[in-house]
């Protein structure tokens, strides 16, 4: 797929509500496969290829939606935050 064609598909479903999005829609997390012997950014574009919606995903029939942030934390910091809290 092109990069203007993954582009748009980031922008079209960026900000779709979980809500409106159907479950038998989505990807189980666990089926999507990405080939570990590529580049970081080669399994990126794999990734976002393959999924029909790169924001949401289920797991174990659950969905989950992911959002980024424009700061300078990685997601390594943000979840050891999260853990840290929950685990105090």
């Amino acid at each position: 797929m092109k990069i203007d064609k993954l582009k748009e598909k980031l922008e079209k479903y960026e900000n779709i509500p979980l809500s409106e999005i159907d479950i038998n829609e989505v990807d189980e997390i666990t089926d999507i496969k990405v080939n570990k012997r590529k580049s970081s950014n080669d399994r990126i574009l794999d990734f976002l290829n393959t999924v029909k919606n790169p924001y949401v995903f289920k797991h174990n029939g659950k969905l989950v939606k992911i959002g980024f942030s424009d700061t300078e934390k990685t997601a390594d910091e943000c979840i050891t935050n999260v853990l840290k809290n929950l685990y105090r």
